[in-house]
């Protein structure tokens, strides 16, 4: 994983005045774009878009040093506007791009490298589970990406599920995990802008194939999953044990990512406010 992270480091050096595009890095890295993209934000701290963005403005903060004209630096970094440019270099450096020209300041932001480093020994609880193929059946929509904090949007789609849904999800229920679960999935791949979308539902494992128009299907071919439990506060508990995995368990493990979408169940814990048993659950190969 890491000496793939690392390619695609230099691969972004290689283009950094072209227009790139996750599918492109994702397809470069071998790596299903919506786990790649987890991977690099947990991992890095910082989205793939605002890692893009920073290297090509310091690029350009080298380019202006250089005595080169704004408006050819501009465009050299895929800008399509002076405007554009100017908004975004001020609000990343804090000054005017003519600035950086008249008085010589230079602010840089380094290429990234990834290597393992270890910190405190903290032991993973995982297990591996074989699956034959089933579908998640449930009601979805799209929703913007969100690796920390309540998504309101999944709230709202949990409250818009009718009594008639919930009961035929019920009735098809029927491999385990015998739990509501969480699947996100077709993430938006013009990450180029600062949020992108994904589709998110809610819904249950089964391997009936007849299912109402009243819910949704995404079929999941056999495979393996790496599981992880994880209990405490909620979300929180269960959004460190997701870093946790992507930032230090799958870049030392013998497993690598597949790109079918990953999913995970919670179940309140009705004696402790606030605290909850997760499961995640990833789907992975040996390397």
């Amino acid at each position: 994983m890491l000496h793939e992270l690392n390619r695609v480091i230099e691969y972004i050096e290689d283009h950094i005045t072209e227009e790139l595009s996750l599918e492109s890095i994702a397809e470069y890295a071998g790596i299903g774009d919506f786990h790649f993209r987890k991977v690099f934000f947990y991992l890095s701290g910082l989205t793939l878009s605002e890692y893009i963005k920073n290297r090509k403005l310091s690029e350009a903060n080298k380019d202006l040093l250089a005595g080169k004209r704004v408006t050819d630096v501009a465009f050299k970094y895929g800008y399509q506007s002076m405007d554009g440019f100017t908004r975004a270099f001020k609000k990343w450096s804090g000054l005017l791009p003519s600035d950086i020209i008249k008085k010589k300041v230079s602010k840089s932001f380094p290429k990234l490298s990834f290597i393992i480093t270890v910190t405190g020994g903290t032991t993973m609880e995982f297990r591996i589970e074989d699956k034959s193929a089933f579908h998640f059946v449930g009601v979805s929509k799209r929703v913007p990406m969100q690796f920390e904090g309540i998504n309101n949007e999944l709230v709202k789609l949990a409250r818009s599920i009718t009594d008639e849904q919930k009961k035929e999800m019920h009735s098809l229920q029927n491999i385990a995990p015998y739990e509501i679960v969480n699947v996100s999935y077709d993430a938006d791949a013009k990450f180029l802008k600062e949020e992108g979308d994904l589709t998110h539902m809610i819904g249950v494992l089964t391997t009936e194939n007849q299912v109402s128009e009243r819910l949704n299907k995404v079929s999941v071919e056999a495979c393996s999953w790496a599981v992880f439990p994880n209990e405490g506060p909620f979300p929180t508990t269960l959004q460190q044990t997701m870093a946790s995995i992507y930032a230090e368990w799958l870049p030392s493990s013998n497993y690598e990512v597949i790109d079918i979408p990953s999913f995970s169940f919670t179940k309140m814990d009705g004696q402790k406010m606030g605290h909850a048993y997760s499961e995640v659950w990833i789907p992975v190969r040996k390397r």
